[in-house]
């Protein structure tokens, strides 16, 4: 089958090209994209040839992971199900996480349509809702996931790191639950679509200490701390914060240097929670505090781009200019 997608297909190098993809079979959903959403951290390690799977950091030896559809998540219309899938109907909107391709280093990508997805990659979209808030819906679960692994009471406190997506929703998810947070970032424009005191704080990390901040805000200690950007720095500096028995959610991407002490974690007990990935309940509980508004993506979204002009879509979330956060591509 022909379909259109976003492919790496070396190092550096984005293109849009046919492709092919394999026959639908009886367990499988064709969609026609509207949308998907571009995740900006993870496609951009790939595409700098930083990741050969997953969270699995390229090692030496490792064969170059090119070509390859990049992304995991969009939204579109069904158009033809396959004679297994009695639950989902032809015309309905849905969220497909991968689907299947052909001809590329793996066998699976996001940013391609039509898309041939099997039914355990599809999520119906509620009907009263805009589709497109739903577009980034794994990356949305991964903020989700950070924000509700560790245990946590109103009142409480939390730091997240990162004032990308990732930490955005996990902001937002803490914030939900009742903590008193502060997001911790470099960016004003991404800080102030979080910001609403008193419960809800910013700092810009280039011009403030942070972790003085911190103690100064919450001198009973933190009980959550999340780093969404892959720094060991800032998992040494948020252990310095925790009251006893808390937590530090890690869900940044640390390649193949990363070295973390142990042992310092032992004064005070403080847990270490690894997030990774997405599960079906936790996408099922994301989806419907979207569809609620208690995650609000839609503020998020600052650029939208033809899929044919992928391009220079990434040419701008490379470059870091024009206050990128949030990237759409639009299919025909």
């Amino acid at each position: 089958m022909k379909s259109h997608a976003v492919v790496f297909p070396e190092a550096n190098r984005v293109e849009f090209q046919e492709i092919e993809c394999p026959e639908p079979g009886p367990g499988d959903l064709v969609v026609r994209l509207t949308h998907s959403w571009i995740s900006n951290g993870t496609e951009g390690s790939y595409l700098r040839g930083e990741r050969i799977a997953g969270d699995t950091p390229v090692r030496p030896g490792d064969p170059a992971p090119f070509p390859v559809v990049p992304g995991y998540q969009k939204v579109g219309r069904v158009q033809r199900v396959g004679r297994d899938v009695t639950d989902v109907a032809e015309g309905e909107v849905v969220f497909a996480a991968m689907s299947r391709v052909s001809g590329m280093f793996w066998d699976t990508g996001g940013h391609v349509s039509p898309a041939v997805t099997p039914r355990d990659h599809i999520w119906k979209l509620p009907s009263r809702a805009d589709p497109l808030a739903f577009a980034g819906l794994v990356l949305t679960q991964v903020g989700y996931n950070c924000g509700t692994r560790a245990p946590i009471r109103p009142g409480e406190a939390a730091v997240v790191v990162g004032d990308g997506l990732v930490g955005q929703w996990a902001a937002q998810t803490l914030a939900w639950r009742g903590a008193e947070v502060l997001l911790v970032g470099r960016h004003e424009d991404r800080l102030a679509r979080f910001s609403r005191e008193p419960y809800r704080r910013v700092v810009n990390a280039r011009h403030t200490d942070w972790p003085a901040l911190a103690r100064d805000l919450f001198p009973n200690g933190v009980r959550v701390g999340v780093d969404t950007v892959g720094s060991i720095p800032a998992v040494e500096a948020l252990h310095k914060l925790m009251a006893r028995y808390g937590h530090i959610v890690s869900a940044g991407f640390y390649g193949t240097q990363d070295r973390l002490a142990v042992q310092p974690l032992r004064t005070g007990e403080v847990s270490l929670d690894i997030v990774s990935g997405w599960a079906q309940d936790r996408m099922d509980d994301t989806l419907r505090l979207v569809a609620d508004g208690y995650l609000e993506t839609l503020p998020l979204i600052t650029h939208h781009f033809p899929a044919s002009d992928a391009l220079r879509a990434w040419d701008l979330i490379r470059a870091k200019r024009d206050k990128v956060l949030g990237v759409i591509l639009d299919w025909p």
